[in-house]
């Protein structure tokens, strides 16, 4: 028990030493904060990151079609299904013509979601190969950015918003808009090669 105690105060001190030399080293520190979702706005984002989805968008457009197209046609069935069931009590509904419908509306409700899950992937895939050198280049540039306006961090505010993390900043902190200039600016394929 003393040995748990002894253990339980050596983490106190521990963390009120790692503060305290947090605070003393955090004026040396030059914090960023950047959120991506700009990055994909109309007005302000980056140009490269908005055409390359819109690319992704054009080419998956007629699968988003087709997936919409069958998703009326099982809502159509189910409403037909629904009034067929109701009409049973009062009018006279054999029993065939409504099995028929429902065979085909489970047939539709399985290819939709065969369709959607392929179409989710190969979506998933294509995103890779065309966001992918984009977001390799957004990064490399975001390092150049941070070593060129001495910045010791550049945290992503999307992330740390999701897992929790922050529950309020300084909106000066905020270097989203300087940083979408700063890319937009140089000519394709400038960032450093640095790892």
């Amino acid at each position: 028990m003393k040995a748990l105690r002894l253990f339980a105060g050596g983490l106190i001190f521990t963390a009120i030493f790692a503060v305290s030399a947090f605070a003393q080293t955090q004026e040396a520190l030059k914090i960023g904060v950047i959120n991506p979702f700009f990055f994909e706005q109309e007005k302000g984002g980056i140009a490269k990151y908005i055409n390359a989805l819109a690319s992704l968008d054009n080419e998956f457009k007629p699968d988003n079609q087709k997936l919409q197209t069958l998703a009326n046609q099982i809502n159509t069935l189910k409403t037909e299904i629904e009034t067929l069931q109701k009409q049973n009590a009062t009018v006279p509904v054999k029993p065939e013509d409504l099995n028929k419908k429902i065979e085909e509306y489970n047939r539709l409700v399985r290819e939709l979601d065969f369709q959607k899950k392929d179409a989710e992937a190969r979506f998933e895939s294509r995103q890779r190969v065309v966001m992918g050198p984009i977001m390799q280049d957004i990064g490399k540039a975001m390092q150049e950015y941070a070593e060129k306006n001495s910045f010791s961090i550049i945290l992503d505010a999307s992330k740390l918003d999701n897992a929790g993390l922050v529950l309020a900043f300084d909106r000066k902190l905020d270097v989203t808009e300087d940083f979408i200039k700063f890319y937009n600016a140089r000519p394709a394929g400038t960032a450093s090669t640095k790892p």
